[in-house]
């Protein structure tokens, strides 16, 4: 992503509008693009610094181009690639080595005479070849370890110039995310993805069922904290995701700041933002991931394991399980598992279990929140402290077939 600094916005009608290209208003920007993936595409070799000095000259003829905007596509290529970083510790030995031989010589003068014998040009090129190169090939050792010194090792890239042109752009509505406290989701489709991109953000969210519509709504504690913008930069990490659905629309909150009141940003998938699907496979725990693997892929006891296949409503509340068992009995049943929260969203967690009573559910509890999170009666639990037990969960399974429990919806 974007930093704050290369953010581009401006107000409109009294929202703010990040900066983006199109095609009807920025047409030469496709060259420009074009440009800007050769100098990278054949810059294997060259430093970050020459990399941005070759991109600047690509838009010495824009008149109208922000510097904050170059400075941005720079940002979004070197993203894109990967730089050798140099040894530190030799980098460091190599400068020693030279300002010890250089400060022999001081003064140095650029042209010697009768006083000061000592000629810059001269003691650079005798001291780069006691180090078998020539000054420039020296100069750039000697600072290899500083960021605008390291050379690029590989550019994985961008297809084209649009599928560039199109990261800057939502990169630029990212960046409006990070002051985002609050954030609302309406979705007619696509709802189970929009929660799963959401989960891979670390978004918190509510759930709730209208009529012809799922309301997603994300906040979080980090949200509420004037000294950090945290929460805002999941948000902004959730919107690529968003971008790949379809059926939604979306309100964010911006924080107010000493320059102006809160904000509404608003967006919806007619927005013309396009981005990259997010892998909808990825697991949003360590402690998910891992049961997952342990489990398999073969049965367990009888009981077959899935991933986020169901979702449950009651009322106006929609609950989206972590992991269904089926076992050959026909037996189903629900786990959901229960990591760090606040205790405002613990106390909302066990409002949702209660509605589902009726429900298979085994819990999952983390250990720290033993004593803080009031568990249903109605739902077995079991505790964990860095990995769920398949014994524990097993054991447990076997204790809805015993109560008869098929798990009807």
């Amino acid at each position: 992503m974007l930093t704050r600094e290369l953010a581009i916005a401006k107000f409109e009608n009294g929202e703010l509008v990040p900066d983006r290209l199109t095609r009807k208003n920025h047409s030469e920007y496709v060259g420009l693009a074009d440009s800007m993936l050769e100098i990278y595409r054949g810059g294997v070799g060259m430093t970050r610094q020459s990399l941005h000095s070759a991109v600047e000259r690509v838009f010495k003829e824009q008149v109208d181009c922000p510097a904050r905007r170059i400075q941005a596509f720079c940002k979004l290529l070197d993203d894109a690639s990967e730089f050798s970083k140099g040894d530190r510790r030799r980098v460091v030995q190599l400068r020693q080595s030279v300002f010890r031989a250089a400060a022999k010589q001081h003064p140095l003068v650029v042209q010697r005479d009768a006083l000061f014998e000592s000629q810059e040009s001269e003691v650079k090129r005798r001291i780069a070849e006691d180090h078998g190169m020539d000054w420039p090939q020296l100069h750039d050792k000697l600072f290899s370890d500083l960021m605008e010194y390291h050379e690029l090792k590989s550019f994985r890239g961008f297809e084209d110039a649009t599928a560039l042109l199109s990261r800057y752009n939502v990169a630029q509505t990212q960046v409006v995310l990070f002051d985002a406290v609050r954030m609302t989701v309406t979705a007619t489709g696509d709802f189970k993805q929009i929660l799963k991109y959401a989960k891979l953000a670390r978004l918190m969210h509510r759930i709730t069922k209208r009529p012809d519509h799922y309301r997603f709504e994300f906040d979080g504690p980090a949200s509420v904290l004037q000294s950090t913008h945290r929460y805002g930069f999941a948000m902004a990490r959730f919107l690529p995701g968003l971008l790949s659905c379809r059926g939604w629309s979306m309100v964010a909150t911006l924080r107010a700041t000493p320059f102006r009141p809160p904000l509404k940003f608003r967006l919806d998938d007619k927005c013309r933002l396009t981005s990259g699907m997010i892998s909808a496979n990825e697991f949003d725990s360590s402690v998910e991931e891992s049961f997952s693997k342990e489990w398999g892929e073969q049965p367990r006891d009888g009981w077959r394991l899935e991933r986020e296949t169901e979702i449950l409503h009651q009322g106006q509340t929609a609950f989206f399980p972590d992991f269904v068992f089926m076992h050959q009995d026909g037996t189903r049943a629900l786990l959901e598992i229960v990591g760090f929260w606040t205790p405002e969203y613990l106390a909302y967690k066990t409002k949702v279990l209660e509605q589902f009573s009726h429900q298979p559910v085994l819990l999952a509890i983390a250990k720290p929140l033993k004593d803080k999170f009031s568990v249903p009666m109605e739902h077995p639990a079991i505790y964990f402290k860095d990995t769920i037990k398949l014994g524990s969960v097993l054991e447990m399974l076997e204790s809805f077939r015993d109560s008869g429990d098929r798990g009807s919806v």
